[in-house]
């Protein structure tokens, strides 16, 4: 069985896509159990002299001032999940769900949150055995953290709310008890530790992230396919061009490019057939480049939030002091979750012009709408008309979440950051993207057909094959809706930049 041991400190982003979709399990490293059983017993030794720490001794939010004392600190915590599942809207998805498991294990097993290795483990088996909560969509202002989604895994944890477990949506208890899994009687500071987090947030961005980084090769290879379909010219591509303005993202897109096209009959070289090409044909690797510059700065973002600790207040152990800070805010994500949703924008906007090239006669010099008979054959018009529409709708959605904020618990909580709302939006922008390209797809192998293919290049042969295994040639009208989804099953599936890379190296 494929095992994941987490410490807190080197979880990536292909683990977690280990877990939320290959299902592999997850353990915590031995190496941080001192430092988790130090935090706890740190957390008992405040609770015992009756401090006053918030969140331990006190009540939540603008409630801070109200001291609980210790016998009801237990009390404090459960209600405090109950209280905080606010949550609505459709359940997130599994794979979301899993992620975020992980993730707030990996936050806490750090040993600066005060939680118990008993209900870290709880967490660890709800993972491995499949017991997923059932988390609703919406309700998380981002800051403190994802309070009202986590609350809702939490609940799961106590024996309430309701999980999903092989296949069935059940009751908390019930889902725990086929499962074998003893439910959590919080001690103090435990809910809180659960709930103060941006694991949300960050676990759909992840996710997002991934499908984002695949998503941009795939861009290339759609690309190159309608450049040779169009006879592009390949001079545009020229790395002395690339190397006069060296942006990473547009030398390696250039690279991608000439790799995936080399040794094509269809290109054309300058004045050959025109003196230059559009926009959206010249300017590939400036476009896909800058998404792909934004993409990695995504990445490296990310890549930070996902190690390291996001609760409040923290437990410093070696020096026996608390600290109310606010790293569980959720800027950070809400800036780049924003910036993605741009950047994937850009790929579906520039992809449409080129659908728009490909089925305009004008432009194309191919049929009208990529289909014989046009006038009894309306061919590949509406696939355009779709693609236009996810672009514009995409256009809406790209409006930045994290400029916006209002003020929660009677303004003790006065700035949020919306970072879960911008991670939501990059998620659906992304599945549109994939749709324009699978679009671009099918229209750019159709005119291939129609050009002639007289050979196409070393990676586009490989991707036109594969498509014309699923979707033959279009002689007359039929159910388009069909072809599109066939192609962009081929492009989720990850078979054809699977097949491209095995056969041309791996794209950058």
């Amino acid at each position: 069985m494929n095992k994941i041991y987490i410490d807190g400190e080197h979880l990536s982003l292909e683990n977690i896509v280990d877990v939320a979709r290959n299902y592999f399990e997850v353990d915590i490293d031995n190496s941080v159990l001192p430092k988790i059983e130090n935090s706890r017993n740190l957390v008992d030794k405040f609770v015992e002299e009756e401090r006053v720490i918030y969140g331990i001794t006190t009540g939540f939010g603008d409630l801070c001032k109200v001291v609980i004392s210790k016998d009801k600190s237990e009390t404090l915590q459960k209600n405090l999940i109950r209280s905080h599942a606010c949550g609505i809207g459709k359940p997130l998805d599994i794979e979301i769900v899993r992620a975020i498991m992980l993730l707030r294990v990996n936050s806490l097993v750090k040993g600066y949150s005060g939680i118990r290795l008993s209900t870290l483990n709880t967490l660890v088996e709800m993972i491995n055995k499949q017991v997923h909560p059932v988390i609703p969509q919406k309700g998380s202002l981002g800051a403190s953290g994802d309070l009202a989604p986590l609350a809702h895994m939490a609940l799961v944890m106590i024996g309430e709310g309701e999980a999903f477990y092989k296949g069935q949506r059940l009751p908390g208890n019930e889902a725990m008890k086929l499962a074998n899994i003893p439910i959590v009687n919080l001690k103090s500071k435990e809910g809180l530790a659960l709930i103060n987090g941006t694991q949300v947030m960050t676990g759909i961005g992840a996710l997002v992230l991934y499908d984002s980084i695949q998503l941009m090769k795939m861009a290339d290879i759609i690309s190159a396919l309608t450049f040779e379909a169009l006879n592009g010219i390949i001079d545009a591509f020229d790395e002395k061009v690339q190397n006069l303005r060296p942006h990473k993202g547009q030398i390696d897109t250039a690279i991608n490019l000439r790799k995936i096209i080399e040794g094509s009959k269809l290109v054309s070289s300058e004045g050959e057939i025109r003196v230059q090409d559009a926009y959206s044909l010249r300017c590939i690797p400036q476009v896909h480049g800058a998404s792909k510059d934004a993409v990695n700065y995504v990445r490296n973002v990310l890549t930070t939030e996902i190690n390291s600790v996001t609760d409040n207040p923290l437990i410093f152990y070696d020096e026996g002091k608390t600290i109310s800070a606010g790293n569980f805010h959720g800027q950070p994500l809400a800036l780049v979750m924003d910036f993605l949703s741009i950047a994937l924008s850009e790929i579906a906007d520039i992809s449409e012009r080129r659908i728009e090239r490909l089925v305009n006669p004008t432009l194309s010099g191919l049929p009208p709408f990529l289909i014989e008979n046009s006038g009894l054959n309306s061919g590949l018009m509406l696939v355009q008309y779709s693609a236009a529409s996810l672009v514009s709708e995409n256009k809406v959605l790209s409006h930045p979440a994290s400029v916006d904020s209002i003020p929660s618990s009677a303004n003790q909580e006065d700035h949020v950051s919306m970072g879960t709302i911008a991670a939501r939006k990059a998620k659906v922008i992304l599945n549109n993207v994939q749709k324009v390209l699978a679009m671009e797809m099918l229209c750019a192998c159709q005119a291939i057909d129609l050009r002639g293919n007289k050979g196409l290049g070393k990676g586009t042969r490989i991707i036109y094959d594969i498509v014309r295994t699923q979707v033959p040639t279009i002689k007359e009208d039929k159910v388009m809706y069909e072809e599109i989804n066939k192609c962009e099953n081929l492009l989720k599936s990850g078979i054809i930049l699977d097949e491209v890379e095995k056969r041309i190296g791996k794209l950058c």
